[in-house]
């Protein structure tokens, strides 16, 4: 890093000799620090940029939650109206599929119930403006875990931890 700064002072600046002899260095342009970049990015300004973007991504997950759940609402009708009641049939091995595949269809139903909830509270978070905000650290969730998962309620750090936890007290 110090050597790239060191070649643009000398690309950028020209040398000149005063009538005593003695070199002067003359800048042009001035050479821009990264520790001046860094400040520019998170001057005010600049930050309502990258929270009115953050923002507008928010909203677009919202739009993206209201569709997930409307489909699943459709999904989870046409679902309980096929849904068969009691099934009798003569034959032992076709009564334990069909209830098989009855039982894998509710617990399926049951999960996208669950599902629904927590597209629910995800759409409370971003109306009480609490959305996108670690439920253990406090600290933002990046965007980019909130686009691949709306209903998450943990930042990527935390969500990691909790799931060694878990794992170590299964016994794995």
């Amino acid at each position: 890093m110090a050597k790239k700064i060191k070649k643009e002072i000398k690309q950028k600046a020209s040398i000149l000799k005063s009538k005593k002899g003695k070199k002067i260095i003359k800048i042009k342009k001035a050479v821009k620090s990264p520790v001046k970049k860094q400040a520019k990015k998170t001057m005010p300004g600049n930050e309502k940029k990258d929270l009115s973007s953050r923002k507008k991504k928010i909203l677009k997950i919202k739009q993206n939650l209201l569709m997930k759940k409307e489909e699943l609402l459709k999904e989870a009708e046409t679902a309980l109206n096929t849904l068969p009641g009691e099934l009798n049939f003569p034959d032992m091995g076709d009564q334990a599929t069909a209830e098989a595949d009855r039982d894998f269809m509710l617990r399926l139903r049951d999960r996208e119930r669950m599902l629904l909830k927590k597209i629910d509270e995800a759409i409370e978070r971003i109306d009480h403006e609490t959305f996108g905000i670690c439920e253990t650290c406090s600290n933002e969730i990046g965007i980019k875990r909130l686009e691949a998962r709306p209903v998450t309620t943990y930042c990527l750090d935390c969500k990691t931890r909790q799931e060694e936890e878990e794992k170590i007290a299964e016994g794995g």
